[in-house]
């Protein structure tokens, strides 16, 4: 049986901090859990990546938002941040900051599950090796991205950090590359969910893609808007086994 990673939760309400533990706990997950970011940031640099990060908006001393823009320096670990704030603009900050998902508070812990569930599962398929390492390497305009470590390289050298959405984007964008996405089709695979009236998401990870990628959001040249249709990938993609080539 493939042990169950640990999976960690900050919160500074302590109540819900016991509530998730023991939920969590119930379903196989080994939970730690944190009452602020600058605690929770500093056992991450020290130990292995946990599976998940159930993180909160609102935490004292450093929030949410900078915990993300931090763990963001030298982790790709998948992050869910709670937020108790309705209004639109924190869920598209952090996703913008690099967080995977969002949970309005309150919420039922079963949607938190399939949250992670959800996302646990697309994690695994994107671990999973290949039959074949004939396009382990993905190139295009100088940017050369290793499919199985999930490193992106630029055209500089410098390595560019990718969160999991991002990662999960630009493949599906690789791999259909001269072809229209639909807003529906990405939101599919990236948040295994429809994309409600009003969610952003998506037009928010494809943003924050560009800007990974240096691609002028105001004349883009690699993601282009198709008006009313989605989006495409225009530039030429090669694939090979080494990475030298």
């Amino acid at each position: 049986m493939t042990p169950v990673k640990p999976l960690f939760v900050v919160d500074d309400d302590e109540g819900i901090r016991s509530l998730l533990q023991a939920y969590l706990e119930q379903q196989g997950f080994v939970v730690t859990s944190f009452p602020d970011g600058e605690s929770f940031v500093e056992h991450l640099r020290l130990h292995p990546e946990p599976q998940m990060v159930i993180l909160d908006v609102m935490l004292p001393g450093i929030d949410g938002f900078e915990v993300v823009r931090q763990v963001r320096g030298f982790s790709r670990v998948p992050i869910i941040m709670l937020t108790a704030n309705a209004e639109e603009t924190d869920r598209i900050v952090g996703l913008e900051m690099g967080a995977d998902d969002y949970l309005e508070k309150p919420f039922n812990p079963r949607e938190l599950l399939a949250r992670i569930k959800a996302i646990r599962r697309r994690t695994e398929v994107q671990a999973a090796p290949a039959n074949n390492d004939v396009e382990r390497y993905r190139r295009f305009e100088g940017f050369c991205l290793d499919t199985l470590s999930r490193n992106l390289r630029g055209p500089d050298g410098e390595d560019i950090p990718l969160s999991g959405t991002d990662f999960q984007l630009l493949t599906m964008l690789l791999d259909s590359c001269g072809e229209v996405l639909s807003r529906e089709a990405i939101a599919g695979i990236t948040r295994g969910r429809d994309n409600l009236p009003m969610d952003r998401f998506i037009d928010v990870q494809i943003s924050r893609l560009r800007s990974r990628l240096g691609d002028d959001a105001k004349a883009p040249t690699l993601i282009k808007t198709v008006r009313g249709k989605g989006y495409v990938f225009t530039a030429q993609v090669s694939g090979s086994a080494n990475a030298s080539v």
